[in-house]
């Protein structure tokens, strides 16, 4: 979801070839798509047809509760979007954020011990939990990306069963 040139697609079904297709979702694909889609296609023959992507609002998406819902540097609110469909369907999640809106609505009580970028997403983290899912909390090396923090859940249910 705002999933850009795909590259992240691509990457999951590299890491995971038993996932038969990936769809990317983003309003606005960037024109080097294209070209980063043929090159990995003609280094890895397996990912060709596998990569689908879709110029459209991440609203207008239908999600099974057998999708995988991954967004990358999900800007602001688009995390929270992401969040909300995936659970919406009981789909697994992995999200990481990045550009808080800190003075949106999403900020919880925490912000006399916590920044507030970190307290949004304890809140998200906490929204997950209380929608039934199983949390997990990551982060990425900094040397990566400053803006670090994954967050993944997958229904308790499902959890449950594995």
């Amino acid at each position: 979801m705002g999933g850009g040139h795909g590259l992240l697609a691509h990457l999951l079904l590299i890491l995971d070839d038993s996932s038969p297709d990936a769809l990317v979702v983003d309003l606005a694909p960037p024109p080097s798509g294209t070209k980063l889609r043929a090159v990995l296609v003609a280094t890895w023959p397996r990912l060709a047809g596998r990569v689908r992507v879709v110029t459209a609002a991440i609203g207008t998406v239908t999600v099974a509760p057998t999708d995988l819902v991954v967004s990358s540097h999900a800007c602001g609110s688009l995390t929270d979007q992401v969040l909300n469909l995936a659970t919406a369907a009981r789909a697994r999640v992995a999200v990481l954020p990045c550009c808080h809106d800190l003075d949106g609505d999403d900020n919880g009580p925490l912000s006399g011990w916590l920044d507030g970028a970190l307290e949004i997403d304890v809140m998200r983290a906490v929204r997950l939990r209380q929608r039934g899912y199983r949390v997990w909390t990551q982060r990425i090396p900094a040397a990566i990306t400053p803006k670090n923090r994954l967050l993944m859940g997958t229904p308790m249910d499902e959890a449950h069963q594995a």
